[in-house]
C-alpha cells in the first residue's frame, strides 16, 4: 500500500478512538490474519471498552478456539467463546445451494452479534472486513458473509453498528500491517479461512456428520502441506460417492478433494506444484486414517475460471 504500516495504524487507530469516543466495542475474532489484525486495532484505539468474542459455528477447523486464545496470549485480549453450533447447523439445514448457504450463515452471524452488542451494551461491531470480500460480493462471485453496507444491507437492521479498518486492504497488505503490530508469525503468515467455515468445504448439505469428515481431512492436509508454504491448502467433501473396497467387497465411500493454491491477494491464483511422492502420502493418509473415504484427487485449476474455494 502507498502509506507506511505504521502510518496505517497510526491512522486507523486514531479513527477508531474518535468515532467510538467513550463507548462499548465488540470485535469478531475467528482466528485468522484479519480478524487478529482488526481486534490489536481496536484494542490500541479504546482498551478494557473492547470486549472480544470468539464465535463457535460448529464450521471451524480442529482446535480453532484454542489456537485463537494461544495467539493473542502476549496481547492480554481476553477471547470469550460462545457456542452457538446448533444455532447455524439449524440455520443451514436442509439448503445446499451455495450462496443460499452463505446467505443463511450470513444472517445467522450478525443475529448472534446483534445479541451480543446487547448483552455487552455496546455500539459497535469491530470485524476484518478486508477489500477482495467486497470486491467479489459487489462482483456476484459469491456472497462474503462479512459484508453488508457495501451491498445494501444496513448493519443496524441486526443491530449493529460496524467498524471495519481494513477493508481499504488485500491480504498482503493486511498481512504486512499484521506484521507491524506485532501479532504472531504464526498468525500473520496463515492460510486464510472462509467466514461460513467448513460448510462452504462440503458440497451439498453441511451436516454435522459431513463437517466432521471435512474437518479431519482439511487438518491432514495442513499438516502435509505446510512445509510447501501455500497460501491456501484445504479439503473439499463431494457430494456423489464413488467406489471403493472395504474387507475385499466393494462398497460406495466419500470423495475429497485437495486444493492447494498460490497466490498474492486471492484475487488470481495458481496451483501448487506439489510433489507426487507428497500427494501420494496425502491419499493413503486420508484413506487410511478416515476409512469412509475411498478417493482423494488433486485439484489443478487456476483462478480464473476458478474460484479458490468451492462455494
Amino acid at each position: 500500500m502507498a502509506k507506511t504500516d505504521k502510518k496505517f495504524i497510526e491512522e486507523k487507530v486514531s479513527e477508531i478512538k474518535e468515532l467510538v469516543g467513550i463507548e462499548k466495542v465488540v470485535s469478531a475474532m475467528s482466528g485468522g490474519v484479519d480478524s487478529a489484525a482488526a481486534t490489536v486495532l481496536a484494542h490500541k484505539a479504546v482498551g478494557n471498552n473492547l470486549s472480544v468474542f470468539f464465535i463457535d459455528t460448529g464450521f471451524m477447523r480442529q482446535d480453532e478456539y484454542e489456537n485463537v486464545v494461544n495467539s493473542m496470549k502476549d496481547y492480554n485480549i481476553k477471547i470469550n467463546l460462545i457456542d452457538v453450533k446448533e444455532e447455524f447447523f439449524s440455520a443451514l439445514k436442509g439448503i445446499s445451494d451455495p450462496e443460499e448457504k452463505r446467505k443463511a450463515f450470513r444472517n445467522t452471524f450478525y443475529s448472534v452479534f446483534g445479541n451480543i452488542l446487547k448483552q455487552e451494551k455496546a455500539s459497535y461491531l469491530v470485524q476484518g472486513t478486508i477489500k477482495a470480500d467486497v470486491i467479489e460480493t459487489k462482483a456476484g462471485v459469491k456472497t462474503q458473509h462479512n459484508v453488508l453496507e457495501q451491498i445494501g444491507i444496513n448493519p443496524e437492521s441486526y443491530g449493529l453498528k460496524i467498524i471495519e479498518p481494513l477493508k481499504e486492504l488485500y491480504k498482503d497488505d493486511v498481512r504486512n500491517v499484521a506484521k507491524e503490530l506485532g501479532l504472531q508469525k504464526t498468525i500473520y503468515e496463515r492460510m486464510p479461512f472462509p467466514g461460513p467455515g467448513l460448510s462452504i468445504r462440503v458440497i451439498g448439505e453441511a451436516t454435522k456428520e459431513r463437517i466432521g469428515i471435512v474437518r479431519k481431512a482439511t487438518y491432514i492436509v495442513e499438516q502435509e502441506l505446510k512445509d510447501l508454504r501455500p497460501f491456501q491448502a484445504f479439503a473439499v467433501l463431494m457430494n456423489d460417492k464413488a467406489t471403493g473396497i472395504k474387507n475385499n467387497e466393494r462398497n460406495y465411500g466419500n470423495i475429497i478433494i485437495i486444493r492447494s493454491v498460490k497466490s498474492k491477494n486471492a484475487m488470481t491464483a495458481e496451483p501448487t506444484e506439489v510433489p507426487f511422492d507428497i500427494l501420494q502420502k496425502l491419499g493413503k493418509r486420508i484413506t487410511s486414517e478416515m476409512p469412509e473415504v475411498v478417493r482423494v484427487a488433486y485439484e489443478i485449476t487456476s483462478k480464473p475460471p476458478a474460484t479458490i474455494e468451492y462455494e
